[in-house]
Parts: C-alpha cells; structure tokens; sequence
C-alpha cells in the first residue's frame, strides 16, 4: 500500500477492538494486506493528516501501520477480527 493510496476508514467495532487492544497493550497476531504477519504489541491509535494508524512495538522498537492496511488482528481474548473497510 501506497503513502499516496486514499485512506479507508475501518470499521467502527473494529477500530473499538484495536482501541482495547492499545489499552491494554495487549500482544497481536497481526496480518497485513501485504502478506506479512507478525506479533506485535498493542501501543496506541492516532491520526496523522485524516489517515489513523496503530502505534505498535515489534521487537523492542516503536513502529506504526495504517489501519486500512491491516487485514486481520488476533489475541486470546479477543479472537480474531477481520477488519472491514467503511
């Protein structure tokens, strides 16, 4: 995905889940649009020029990915959630 791509809001219910998930700062199987997949905690959600992204760590080091460009997220006690696009 492109900088340049237009942004795609998510979901409402998945955008709530991903809150809970910073909240608690909880350790996520994330699956990318891309293909990657990768186990990543929780940090924070923010906006950034009308585009939201999820503030996570990954090995130690503060990284971020827009939210449109997550396929599907997973923790035990959350499930897994495929995210849907507005």
């Amino acid at each position: 995905m492109s900088i340049n791509d237009t942004y795609q809001p998510i979901n409402c219910d998945d955008y709530d889940n991903l809150e809970l998930a910073c909240q608690h700062h909880l350790l996520l199987q994330l699956t990318l649009r891309s293909g990657e997949s990768l186990k990543a905690e929780a940090a924070d959600l923010f906006l950034r020029k009308k585009v939201e992204y999820l503030a996570y760590k990954y090995h130690g080091e503060q990284r971020e990915v827009r939210l449109d460009a997550i396929e599907s997220f997973s923790h035990p006690e959350i499930g897994t959630i495929t995210i849907t696009q507005n």
